[in-house]
């Protein structure tokens, strides 16, 4: 695990969605990729995500490469990550992973807000949600975390500074992607 900061992102934005989207989104992108860099760390991150208008299935991903291990998410939803390992025979560097459902980990009473199907906002069956409450279930772990941590008198994991500068990795990506690529530095106060 990395414990450092993104300090800064580049992202580029390809492919044009519809007008009524645009406006809706303020995007005109079909596609944004962006590449971000960890403070003091030789680890970076790619990110991509692609909502509307492409011949693809919906993907928020993440791929993080690292100098002993890298992870990248499947390209077709269902199927398993791919951890590659170093200083392994060629082939034997990757390996097929299935990401684990930590539901047990919570509550019994939240545990069904992991999985898919469990909201109805208006029959909504976008994959962000049908794939487990919107961004893969993680959503029920950082409520239960935030609600633990206030009951036990402790900063959550993540904590303010490390939940503005995830947040901020989205909107700046989206900044750099509006301005052709550039370089955009996350704002200091989200650094640690």
């Amino acid at each position: 695990m990395v414990d450092a900061a993104a300090e800064y992102v580049s992202c580029f934005g390809s492919g044009t969605i519809r007008k009524e989207l645009a406006r809706k989104y303020f995007s005109p992108y079909a596609v944004e990729t962006a590449h971000i860099k960890f403070k003091g760390s030789d680890v970076s991150a790619r990110i991509y995500r692609s909502l509307f208008d492409v011949a693809r299935q919906y993907r928020e991903s993440i791929d993080v490469y690292g100098s002993k291990a890298s992870v990248e998410w499947p390209l077709v939803e269902h199927e398993p990550l791919v951890l590659h390992r170093a200083k392994l025979a060629e082939a034997k560097i990757p390996k097929l992973v299935k990401a684990p459902d930590y539901a047990k980990r919570l509550p019994k009473q939240i545990r069904r807000f992991t999985t898919k199907g469990v909201y109805d906002f208006a029959k909504n069956t976008h994959l962000s949600f049908t794939q487990g409450a919107g961004h893969g279930g993680s959503h029920p772990h950082l409520v239960h975390e935030f609600v633990q941590a206030l009951a036990s008198d402790r900063p959550p994991f993540p904590n303010a500074r490390q939940s503005a500068n995830w947040t901020c990795v989205g909107l700046c990506a989206h900044q750099s992607a509006m301005e052709g690529g550039a370089i955009v530095q996350l704002p200091k106060f989200t650094l640690w």
